[in-house]
């Protein structure tokens, strides 16, 4: 088949490879003019996951550029350290920058993926024999499948299922993030400072040679323009004007970002990812959150089996119907871990803020103290893969 797919950060070429690897025609649409190289830390977990990236070929070079991050320290706003986040309930078992994985997957998929940058789809006409795709700066191309991998606000999937509001669950929560100087000298850790209802964290990245800041705070659904810059970072400046520690220097360093990040922290539920000749992918499709842990994985997870029962059933509706089936139960465990964190990731009051400083002071002690990791991986593992070997066969291709 010739399958067009938009959308070039982590589940859409991950899916490129595989569907390469079967046989097809793949061609990613990604409206950036280029690769995206920013964004924070992601992490894999557990066997399920882990054995995807082994079955790409790219595990040993995730491991090679993982983050090695250790804890994460609470501090207060003079910079002294009140209780330290262990490693193992943010980082999972391999963590990388999204930028450094979306480049691997780059380089993997490139010599066999035709990439479309700086475009994006405009209107789709699905018909008996295919789809046309008309592009918002490229000429119309015909496709036997349409993939929607564009992420929390995709595109596609307004297009064939309607406005993102009847589908988005927003968590309470608004994140941002870019890259900085390491002026703190941070060497593999971070320090996060705590008001209620507001966080701002700096932490080291790239061997020590950069940093990431991020902002998280509380607050009733905002209204703003996604793809106004200027007006988001206008109102981070509003929310964090009396806030101390490093924020007043973060801020500054923000309008100089060429990274700048700034979304919702919401989930995607829908009774249904295909419809025709069009299907959803990772984010696009379910959306667990950043508070799961689990979006990276599930992307990977997902692409592995989209491709595998299309493959499999040598049938669109077959496979795309096949593909729910599989993922269906996986993808709500997942989204059920990122339900409720919200509050404990930013504490609405001085009284919480202390009482989970304290929680983590003592965490180390208690005999239960591997519970959380261990509850991450139990999840990440919640489901059964199957072996599409016969119908993806070895491709030396894969290997860096």
């Amino acid at each position: 088949m010739d399958i067009l797919i938009s959308g070039a950060s982590v589940a859409g070429p991950a899916l490129a490879h595989w569907l390469n690897r079967s046989g097809h025609t793949t061609t990613i649409v990604e409206r950036a003019p280029a690769l995206r190289e920013g964004g924070y830390s992601v992490d894999f977990r557990g066997d399920v996951h882990l054995s995807v990236l082994r079955k790409m070929g790219i595990f040993h070079e995730i491991q090679r550029r993982q983050t090695n991050m250790g804890a994460m320290w609470n501090v207060n706003a003079a910079g002294k350290k009140l209780s330290a986040m262990p490693a193992d309930l943010f980082a999972g078992d391999v963590e990388i920058l999204r930028g450094d994985l979306a480049q691997i997957l780059y380089d993997l998929t490139k010599g066999h993926t035709e990439y479309v940058f700086d475009d994006s789809v405009a209107a789709l006409d699905e018909d008996a024999d295919g789809v046309t795709v008309t592009f918002e700066r490229s000429p119309a191309r015909r496709f036997d499948l349409v993939v929607g991998a564009d992420g929390l606000h995709s595109k596609v999937r307004e297009l064939v299922f309607g406005p993102e509001e009847r589908f988005l669950s927003y968590l309470g929560l608004y994140c941002a993030v870019f890259t900085t100087e390491n002026y703190l000298g941070l060497d593999h850790t971070g320090h996060a400072h705590n008001v209620p209802g507001k966080m701002v964290a700096l932490y080291s990245a790239r061997n020590n040679t950069e940093a990431k800041a991020m902002f998280w705070f509380g607050s009733p659904e905002l209204s703003y323009d996604r793809h106004d810059v200027d007006q988001q970072q206008s109102l981070l400046e509003r929310v964090y004007a009396d806030v101390g520690w490093q924020a007043p220097r973060l801020l500054r360093d923000m309008r100089r970002a060429g990274d700048f990040y700034f979304d919702s922290i919401a989930q995607v539920r829908m009774e249904r990812w295909s419809r025709g000749r069009v299907v959803l992918l990772g984010d696009a499709a379910w959306c667990p959150s950043p508070l799961s842990g689990m979006g990276t994985g599930l992307a990977i997870v997902g692409a592995y089996v989209l491709a595998g029962e299309l493959a499999a059933a040598g049938a669109i509706r077959t496979g795309l119907t096949r593909f729910e089936a599989a993922m269906r139960d996986y993808v709500r465990t997942c989204q059920k871990s990122g339900e409720g964190i919200s509050k404990l990731m930013v504490p609405e009051s001085r009284f919480m803020q202390w009482f989970m400083n304290q929680n983590y002071k003592i965490l180390p002690y208690l005999p239960w103290k591997g519970l959380m990791a261990r509850s991450a991986r139990k999840t990440a593992a919640a489901i059964t893969l199957r072996d599409y070997s016969a119908s993806l066969p070895s491709s030396s291709s894969t290997t860096f």
